[in-house]
């Protein structure tokens, strides 16, 4: 008979850590318990050198430019594969390394070397959940609950293991041998098939609790695009009245919360409790704060913005942008009510994902509209956004803007936020970009005897403003494209180009000017560390 070795062991591991893992998703979705998987994958993230993990995330969207996929769209959905993939891997990995000891043990030591084995796999994993999970279970029943999954795993794989084991000995007569061979295989077959049964049903009954989760979500951004709808009382657009009308395909000028970026630095979004939770505001201060929710909407003036927000991290051409309405309460208020220290320079923020920064206060100081916003596009914030607090602070990339604020500190020495410990530029000032979002081939129509085909797209410079936008077709002579009102100053334009139809192949280049008259950056230029510069084009037949 074939000796048995870390692969045999590698295939129980991996086969008894598929249903381990439906049953920790059904803890989550039933007790709201901590998804192990995912912390240890966030876990990983954080311990790791900041070129490690930025080199990842480069790698990632680069992965998904090459196929075509939208990365506002994907990206935390292959964050959550991957960590599913790590977790899974582990179980292999502790399979394989245990199997050959318990292969060489007697058979009443199998199942208490399978328990240890299931414990060394687990009790890491649930100190590292522990200590970062954002779960507000309390920890004594996320460590009982594990902890028996995790046991039960090492019972399972050392009588596995046992059993596998004791049907690939040799047997006494040649003519059994075949019959023996079989059983290894039935054995195989039939704890695959048990294993498959409980993760098939773990994971659908975890499914399904999870569906008024998933509805609740639903329900926080069913307002989106309110000021369009039918019925509606809320005011239209400021630039409705605009002549300019963006070319068909051209994405939506207002973006639906539904379809609104996210970006964060755990696999899932951070929950919290906007009941219990207060906003302390502590450090250089006379008058140390602890603000609730009510407490912002109701003793400070409300403002509202129209806000374009935009990741760093994003290519030219990134769909990690979008725009919608925020509405909050001014900083300078607060920290006016706080009256800080004469030696007071920064400003401190907690997140409750554990995301941290830095603002400069003289930076507060000099624009009023830095908010601290608790609404998007007139409803409380979502939870994938930021609930229920985050800052606003206009011309800076979005990982300048915390979500999930839960404390204020104000000090007097500069810290670095968690992405400049990562090597991300310190300031963050958004960078002028232009992008061609469609050549509308579709629409065509006729005017002066002449085809026209629409062309159109964005451009956004933070809250520098856009002066000029124009359009080079083939590498011939830049030409002006019509400018839409924008929605505010901090939003992006919508610009639009009615080109004479030629039929063939061309290539659409787009490029524009700030406010001011200056150029973007048309050197083509990585986003890190200071995002992303260059020339946007499309290329379309017609």
């Amino acid at each position: 008979m074939r000796k048995l070795g870390i692969g045999s062991g590698a295939l129980i591991g991996g086969l008894l850590t598929a249903p381990l893992l439906a049953l920790v998703y059904l803890g989550q979705a039933w007790l709201d318990l901590p998804f192990m998987p995912y912390d240890l994958f966030d876990w990983i993230t954080r311990v790791l050198p900041g070129a490690v993990v930025t080199f990842a995330i480069d790698l990632m969207i680069s992965s998904m430019n090459l196929v075509n996929v939208s990365v506002a769209d994907a990206a935390k959905t292959a964050e959550q594969i991957a960590a599913l993939i790590q977790f899974i891997a582990l179980g292999v990995v502790v399979g394989a390394a245990a199997f050959p000891v318990i292969r060489t043990k007697a058979p009443d030591q199998a199942l208490a070397l399978g328990i240890t084995a299931g414990a060394l796999f687990g009790l890491p994993l649930i100190a590292i959940s522990v200590a970062i999970s954002a779960s507000g279970v309390h920890p004594i029943l996320a460590i009982v609950w594990h902890t028996a999954l995790f046991l039960c795993w090492g019972a399972a794989f050392g009588w596995a293991a046992d059993r596998l084991n004791t049907l690939s000995q040799p047997v006494a007569t040649a003519a059994a041998s075949p019959g023996q061979g079989y059983s290894r295989r039935q054995f195989l077959v039939q704890a695959g098939a048990a294993t498959a049964a409980i993760t098939v049903i773990g994971a659908g009954v975890g499914r399904i609790l999870s569906e008024a989760e998933r509805r609740r979500l639903e329900e926080e951004i069913a307002g989106s695009m309110a000021h369009l709808s039918e019925g509606t009382t809320r005011s239209p657009f400021p630039n409705a009245d605009s002549p300019v009308m963006p070319a068909p395909g051209t994405r939506p000028e207002y973006t639906p919360l539904k379809d609104h970026y996210k970006v964060f630095i755990r696999v899932q979004p951070t929950v919290i409790d906007g009941a219990t939770w207060t906003l302390p505001v502590t450090g250089l201060v006379d008058n140390p704060l602890r603000l609730t929710l009510d407490d912002l909407r109701n003793n400070y003036e409300s403002r509202s913005h129209y806000v374009t927000l935009r990741c760093i991290s994003g290519r030219v051409g990134t769909t990690l942008i979008s725009t919608t309405q925020w509405t909050g309460v001014s900083v300078q208020h607060i920290l006016a009510d706080a009256v800080l220290h004469e030696d007071a320079k920064y400003m401190y923020l907690a997140s409750g994902d554990g995301y941290y920064e830095t603002v400069d206060l003289d930076l507060i100081a000099s624009d009023e509209r830095i908010m601290f916003a608790y609404e998007w596009d007139g409803v409380p914030l979502p939870t994938e956004h930021g609930f229920p607090l985050r800052i606003w602070i206009p011309d800076r990339y979005g990982m300048k803007q915390p979500k999930w604020i839960t404390g204020v500190e104000i000090g007097s020495e500069y810290r670095d936020g968690y992405w400049v410990e990562r090597s991300w530029d310190k300031d963050a000032i958004v960078r002028t970009t232009s992008v061609v979002d469609t050549v509308a081939s579709f629409a065509t129509y006729e005017s002066g005897g002449e085809t026209l085909v629409p062309v159109g797209g964005i451009a956004y410079s933070g809250a520098k403003g856009i002066s000029a936008v124009q359009v080079r077709v083939d590498g011939g002579t830049w030409t002006d494209a019509m400018l839409r009102e924008p929605l505010s100053d901090t939003t992006w334009v919508i610009w639009r180009y009615d080109w004479p139809f030629q039929a063939g192949e061309h290539t659409f280049e787009v490029r524009c000017r700030e406010g001011d008259g200056t150029p973007q950056i048309e050197i083509s230029q990585p986003n890190r560390p200071s995002g992303a510069t260059g020339i946007h084009s499309r290329t379309a037949r017609l």
